[in-house]
């Protein structure tokens, strides 16, 4: 996957700005369901771009149903209707995880697998610019449908434990997730498909692959 560069944005940029670029490029759709005993699937994408100093993320989902308890930085999201986004740089084995319900509430660690990770402080954390929208409808069946969507720019120093001034040129190693695990219907969606016996996206040798333009 490329990564489009967008000149004219920067850490200062407007969130309405960003998040209509971002309408406007190509969605990625996480849609791989590897465990068939959550077999309840969204209809999930995201779409990226990334300018001079940050990069910039959009997720799109509709569900049906929605859980949006958890507030405080670095609270368990995941639990919630929550999109995640994971992250490794020049071939390293050590990966961001950036993971949000749709509040935008944020869980950011760093490490090298699913147990031993270093949990970012609110000062790191808070420098990710979030918007959230949500929309509640009923279908023509009487079903709850729900779409949410987030915003996020997150600029490169938030990637603190490397020392980068800027995205340009980097190739990175990704997955993208939707998850829920409190829902009414418990669901583990991928971007890059992963191969494990229970649900587990802390995996980096699934991660595709991910160029900045």
């Amino acid at each position: 996957m490329e990564v489009p560069f967008l000149p004219l944005l920067d850490r200062q940029s407007s969130l309405q700005e960003v998040s209509e670029l971002l309408d406007n490029l190509e969605k990625h759709a996480i849609d791989a369901a590897p465990w068939p005993a959550f077999g309840y699937k969204p209809r999930v994408a995201f779409s990226v771009a990334h300018s001079s100093d940050c990069f910039l993320v959009k997720f799109y989902v509709q569900e049906n149903a929605i859980r949006a308890v958890f507030r405080k930085t670095n609270d368990p999201v995941y639990k919630d209707s929550c999109v995640e986004l994971f992250i490794a740089f020049n071939g390293e084995e050590a990966y961001y995880n950036l993971e949000f319900n749709s509040l935008g509430t944020c869980l950011m660690g760093f490490g090298n697998g699913k147990k031993d990770r270093q949990v970012f402080s609110e000062s790191i954390i808070r420098e990710i610019k979030r918007s959230a929208q949500l929309n509640v409808r009923e279908s023509k069946r009487g079903a709850t449908v729900v779409h949410w969507e987030l915003t996020l720019l997150i600029p490169v120093d938030v990637f603190c434990c490397h020392d980068f001034a800027t995205l340009d040129g980097q190739n990175c190693k990704v997955n993208f997730f939707k998850c829920g695990d409190d829902l009414p219907n418990p669901h583990y969606l991928t971007w890059s498909t992963v191969t494990a016996e229970e649900p587990n996206f802390h995996l980096p040798e699934y991660f595709g692959e991910m160029q900045f333009q």
